[in-house]
């Protein structure tokens, strides 16, 4: 099993960023999937998933509104669209497999957001 999160960055109160997140060894199309970040000196928090058909997504209270979760089965990926974001968005983001799973299975990418 291997997750490659990418398009982490640093951006400005307000900016917008795409996350990807590229997955091998196992049956993509199967399984649920899952955002999830960790800022410094707290646990992980979970922010969406998403069913393996796409259809049925669901998001913390705290991004809502503001952040989508998307994927592609063709191409064994999973996508992250950040907007309007706020410093407290701050953190290192992974994926993880299952639905509400904060299990941490890759590197992350981190995302940095200046006031």
């Amino acid at each position: 099993v291997q997750l490659v999160e990418s398009g982490g960055g640093m951006v400005q109160h307000g900016g917008s960023l795409r996350l990807s997140c590229a997955a091998s060894g196992f049956a993509f199309s199967t399984y649920s999937m899952s955002w999830v970040r960790q800022a410094p000196g707290k646990g992980p928090e979970w922010v969406s998933s998403i069913t393996p058909d796409g259809r049925f997504k669901q998001y913390a209270d705290s991004v809502r509104g503001r952040f989508t979760i998307s994927r592609d089965n063709a191409k064994n990926a999973l996508y992250l669209q950040m907007n309007s974001l706020k410093p407290e968005d701050t953190a290192l983001y992974y994926c993880a497999r299952a639905f509400g799973s904060t299990a941490r299975e890759g590197q992350g990418t981190q995302v940095t957001v200046s006031s």
